[in-house]
């Protein structure tokens, strides 16, 4: 789907965002998933629903006009996308900014992904006076989680880029304060802001994120933005496909370790054995995350200690 609306701009640009190169330009896209179990082994969704993503929404637009922020909360329609999947209340926003600062030139979308990997591609039209792209892409299952691009300028002075890839990490978009996958839905009140989710941040071991041992989390997703020629005369010319597939789509993909986690220890049992003699009393643990691609195996779950028996007279 596209929509492009006509609008004329007499906003002033500043000197870093003004494009002169030929008006008009047109450009593919290729999102990537890469969410596998393989990268994200905690708590990987497998049903009800597996893990996938939602439809790519998009917009071409001039520096005035922000889709989403880093650490600025987002809008109605935004939220409404990112923890229900309906991208039309975000559409009447982009729309309604488009008449009314004149700072948009079109929409566009893909498909969904029925899977944590695989691609999803289209076709847009960026203007020289609304040069910038943004989009965003849901996690699904999640609270409020997202990947996606903000502002970025395929124009650069005269010319438009002939390529421009992106590795893509999850956001939070301060709406929602669950920390699962399937976390059920928990208003974040007052709401937040965009937060980069990170091997380490949120810092709980409930996060489905946290991976201590990594300095970094692998990226999620990746897109690619490719100049191509011709133009696009309507929405009747986007050509929309998504192709799911496994761990292929990347033949280097790595393994990202994930180590046991156990419980803390119960209470110490009773001491058990004859008057006279050492008694034995013990305590136990269990498994709360299983190990998974080499990760730091189980420690013990039973530990037993020397007591003096009770009640001995």
């Amino acid at each position: 789907m596209l929509s492009t609306l006509e609008f004329s701009s007499c906003l002033p640009l500043s000197e870093d965002s003004i494009c002169t190169a030929e008006e008009l330009a047109k450009y593919s896209i290729v999102f990537t998933g890469k969410w596998s179990q393989a990268l994200f082994p905690k708590q990987y969704p497998l049903y009800r629903p597996p893990a996938q993503w939602s439809s790519l929404l998009g917009v071409t637009h001039s520096s005035d006009y922000h889709m989403w922020k880093k650490l600025e909360p987002v809008s109605n329609g935004v939220r409404d996308f990112v923890e229900k999947g309906e991208a039309w209340p975000l559409m009447k926003e982009i729309e309604a900014a488009g008449e009314k600062i004149q700072s948009v030139h079109g929409i566009f979308s893909t498909g969904s992904m029925s899977s944590g990997t695989g691609q999803a591609s289209t076709e847009f039209e960026a203007h020289s006076r609304h040069p910038f792209v943004s989009f965003m892409v849901r996690i699904v299952p999640s609270p409020d989680w997202f990947v996606g691009v903000d502002t970025l300028n395929l124009c650069e002075g005269k010319h438009w880029k002939q390529t421009a890839t992106l590795e893509l990490h999850p956001y939070d978009a301060g709406t929602d304060s669950g920390f699962t996958f399937s976390s059920p839905n928990f208003a974040t009140i007052p709401q937040g802001t965009v937060t980069e989710v990170t091997a380490s941040s949120p810092s709980h071991p409930a996060n489905s994120f946290y991976y201590p041992r990594l300095k970094n989390l692998p990226s999620i997703a990746k897109v690619v933005f490719t100049k191509v020629k011709g133009r696009l005369s309507s929405f009747l010319d986007i050509v929309s496909n998504v192709t799911t597939t496994g761990n292929e789509i990347d033949e280097h993909i790595s393994e990202t370790p994930l180590d046991c986690e156990v419980s803390v220890w119960s209470s110490w049992g009773l001491c058990r054995g004859s008057c006279g003699n050492a008694g034995v009393k013990s305590r136990t643990r269990y498994i709360r995350l299983k190990p998974a691609n080499n990760g730091t195996a189980c420690p013990t779950l039973n530990e037993d200690k020397e007591c003096e028996p009770e009640n001995c007279v």
